[in-house]
């Protein structure tokens, strides 16, 4: 596993040990980064279900500023760490260990708002829309701001919910489906 694009390309980054996480291929990867936004401007992040957390290091690596990483579990949140002191990055972003739906809580408690949310939780554990849902009344998306979604193609995905609207629905391989949101 590896950064794909921007200032870390090429970078190696650590998966997490064992099997409750799925990491996203570097193709996948690649190809859904070319939909979000080759490159970013700044703006901040949140990986809520961050695993390695490979993703948003991949956001921060194409010009994202500053990070938020969530997962729940001890074995992520010790990965993630070392993949950001790794690629330098541990002064750009903040880890926490919690449950998505209370560290969006917390998240908008402190009033943090986000240019881009990538939601790649285990398939067939999340509640899509009520987490989307969250988001939205939460007001954690700025205005035009993107959420990637993860999830088994057999997934049904909302193609509109609230101020979101799909730009982008695909397939990739056998099982992954994404779907990006625009706010």
């Amino acid at each position: 596993m590896r950064v794909i694009a921007g200032n870390l390309k090429g970078r190696q980054l650590k998966a997490v040990s064992g099997s409750t996480t799925r990491p996203t291929t570097d193709k996948v990867k690649e190809s859904v980064f070319q939909v979000m936004g080759p490159f970013f401007n700044g703006g901040n992040v949140l990986d809520l279900f961050a695993g390695s957390g490979s993703l948003g290091i991949e956001a921060l690596s194409r010009g994202m500023e500053y990070g938020v990483f969530v997962d729940k579990h001890p074995k992520a949140i010790h990965t993630i760490k070392e993949n950001l002191k790794s690629v330098q990055l541990d002064q750009r972003s903040e880890v926490f260990r919690a449950e998505a739906h209370r560290a969006l809580k917390a998240a908008a408690k402190r009033e943090l708002k986000f240019d881009l949310i990538l939601l790649d939780p285990p398939y067939g554990m999340v509640d899509y829309e009520e987490i989307l849902s969250d988001i939205v009344k939460l007001e954690l998306i700025k205005s035009g701001g993107t959420i990637y979604c993860e999830h088994n193609f057999t997934e049904k995905m909302p193609s509109k919910l609230d101020n979101l609207k799909a730009v982008k629905k695909d397939r990739y391989g056998g099982t992954i489906g994404i779907t990006i949101y625009k706010a």
